[in-house]
């Protein structure tokens, strides 16, 4: 049985392809299309997942939507209603698309499938009309909480799970508890909009100089730089939080629910300043506004993961929802050990849903059993589901630019000429095989470096990535040796878990030192691998199993034993405001933009002197929007 999921319409556009219980084929419309968190109709998404599973879209069996369209607009009236005639040019902007394509989305959909259709067989008109009439009795939606829950649940590797799922919103639902067992979902509680840890932490985000829906991450690496001087004041004003995690937020505060703006003029007041601009100068008040809401979302979920504890008895915990990408919180989670065991959807936004309702309907709906296969971490095959490309296609593309390359048929003279180019401190793209899915590199789609280097991070953050320059890295470590170099010793595979670098690693700061405020720390040296040590010891941890990605695990190796470190610096392949790379022209066009020093496209090795001049046909600043 074939069923595919879809996402789209609100931030980040997917689909997801599964056969019975396996996953064929997950991707991101933003991959193809070039355009960040692109939410318009994943077409070239969906060709992609019936090109890996070789089937056209009249194979389907089912055709699945992670949202319910007539319950968000019903939210989204009320809202309105309420806050009447504040929010009115918020209505006038939503409502001529909602009654033009979002309400009548089953019809929306099958004209889009429908046009697909007719572009994938253009002999057969007849049979396009008839497929649109035949696609309607195959199309399924759940409520997005529903489908979030699904993809965190189904995928993992538990018989049964509580499953904490919190988001911005979805149609009512911000926050849900609910519980997983065999092929079946409960919902046990849940919060309602406007009251959203997600659109709380949103909310500092736009306060602080950052991008809605793509700079959260941001203010949760700019936290550890300040104080959470603001944390009393958060809980007095904003949120009334009960121990059981419930909380309610003082609307009067925020613009949100109606408005076109996430904070107001008394929320301004009560900080003492107007929202900080888009790439003004960061001061120690955003470090500390940002260590402040971190600290007190911190203090929600491990309220509500224990109170999901208490109602379930369950050792295990599941997360997906955009808030579940906060892989601080999900260390403290883990180090609190509310729960025996925890796994994190690798994409717990949105487009992780069309993998969630994909799985719906598959188990929850049309009662199928669930297999758990002991000799797997999980379902999600390392969350390689993206495109991958022939050598014949890499070739074909590089000859027409005249790219210099050399081709290495044997794996291990490529990954000692790799691993001799990163222990003498060069950057490296490294494009590898089947493209990761989720908003995480995860060491096929990746830039790598040396974590030894007290100048890596710098180098990477300004002359590669060109973005802010307090931003951390993370470290992809062998699984084997992780708990010798951080204090962790379970499965990172997706890079959620952040947990400090192990003791017998740290170098102590000075007295002198210790007086410094925020970005004046960034310089000192607090690691023997610096480059991915935060301010505060802490990192975001991938572990590299030989399961999941053997080449990778063999470059990691082969570094060890060239330097004694099985660690290495992985940032996502692209520059700030891009998507992560998909194609080997995307990952070339990167390499030649940026300051990188080599570039490897699975067996093609690459030098940046070794290259032609590179007429770039236009500058990334102006191509992609910054975040």
């Amino acid at each position: 049985m074939y069923i595919l999921g879809i996402s789209a319409y609100y931030h980040d556009s997917g689909a997801a392809l599964i056969k019975d219980e396996e996953i064929i084929a997950a991707v991101q419309e933003e991959r193809f299309s070039r355009k960040k968190q692109d939410d318009s109709f994943p077409k070239k998404s969906i060709q992609y997942c019936l090109k890996e599973a070789g089937i056209g879209l009249d194979d389907l069996d089912y055709i699945a939507f992670y949202d319910k369209p007539f319950l968000k607009f019903e939210r989204l009236l009320q809202s309105y209603l309420s806050e009447a005639p504040k929010g009115f040019g918020s209505f006038l902007l939503s409502m001529p698309v909602w009654l033009k394509e979002k309400l009548f989305l089953k019809e929306t959909l099958s004209r889009e499938l429908k046009e697909l259709f007719e572009e994938l067989n253009p002999e057969n008109e007849k049979e396009a009309s008839q497929f649109k009439k035949d696609i309607q009795n195959r199309l399924m939606f759940a409520e997005h909480h529903q489908s979030h829950a699904s993809s965190a649940f189904y995928p993992s590797p538990y018989d049964e799970a509580v499953i904490l799922t919190i988001d911005g919103v979805g149609e009512w639902a911000t926050t849900s508890i609910a519980y997983g067992k065999n092929n079946h979902i409960e919902f046990l509680e849940e919060i309602h909009f406007p009251h959203s840890l997600g659109l709380l932490y949103s909310a500092f985000t736009y306060y602080t100089g950052f991008k809605v829906n793509s700079g959260e991450y941001k203010v949760m690496g700019l936290a550890p730089y300040g104080k959470p001087v603001y944390v009393d004041k958060i809980k007095e004003h904003l949120i009334d939080l009960k121990e059981d995690g419930s909380f309610r937020l003082d609307m009067s505060y925020f613009d949100y629910a109606a408005g076109l703006t996430m904070t107001n003029e008394k929320f301004d007041a009560l900080f003492g300043a107007p929202p900080k601009e888009r790439e003004s100068i960061l001061t120690q008040r955003e470090m500390d506004l940002a260590a402040s809401i971190q600290a007190v979302t911190e203090e929600i979920i491990l309220k509500l993961a224990r109170h999901a504890q208490k109602i379930t008895g369950s050792k295990n915990l599941c997360l997906a929802g955009g808030v579940a990408l906060n892989c601080v919180v999900n260390g403290k989670l883990l180090k609190e050990n509310i729960f025996e065991n925890i796994w994190i959807q690798p994409a717990a936004g949105d487009a992780g849903g069309a993998l969630g309702v994909a799985y719906n309907t598959y188990y929850q709906e049309l009662g199928h059993l669930r297999t758990i296969k002991s000799n797997e971490l999980d379902k999600m095959q390392g969350a390689y589901l993206g495109p991958k490309f022939s050598d014949g296609e890499t070739k074909r593309y590089l000859d027409s630019i005249d790219a210099v390359y050399t081709y290495y048929e044997n794996e291990d003279e490529l990954l000692d000429i790799v691993s001799n180019a990163l222990a003498s401190n060069k950057v490296i793209g490294w494009h590898y095989d089947r493209m990761e899915f989720g908003p995480r590199s995860l060491g096929h789609r990746s830039i790598l470096g040396d974590p030894r280097s007290q100048e890596m991070q710098t180098t990477m953050n300004l002359k590669i990535k060109y973005r802010e320059s307090f931003r951390p890295f993370a470290p992809s470590v062998l699984r084997e040796s992780v708990n010798q170099w951080f204090d962790l010793d379970v499965d990172s595979p997706y890079m959620l878990l952040v947990a400090p670098v192990h003791v017998s690693q740290q170098i102590a700061m000075t007295k002198e030192e210790e007086k410094l405020f925020g970005i004046e720390k960034l310089n000192i040296p607090r690691s023997t691998v610096p480059a991915i040590t935060h301010i505060d010891y802490s990192a975001r941890v991938q572990t590299v199993h030989q399961e999941t990605n053997l080449r990778y695990h063999k470059l990691i190796s082969n570094f060890e034993k060239k330097t004694g470190c099985p660690v290495i610096v992985n940032t996502s392949f692209n520059v700030r405001g891009e998507p992560i790379v998909c194609t080997p022209e995307d990952s070339y066009r990167c390499f030649m933009r940026t300051e990188m020093d080599m570039l490897v496209i699975d067996n093609f090795v690459m030098l940046k002197e070794a290259q032609p001049t590179f007429e770039d046909k236009g500058n990334w600043r102006d191509e992609f929007e910054l975040d």
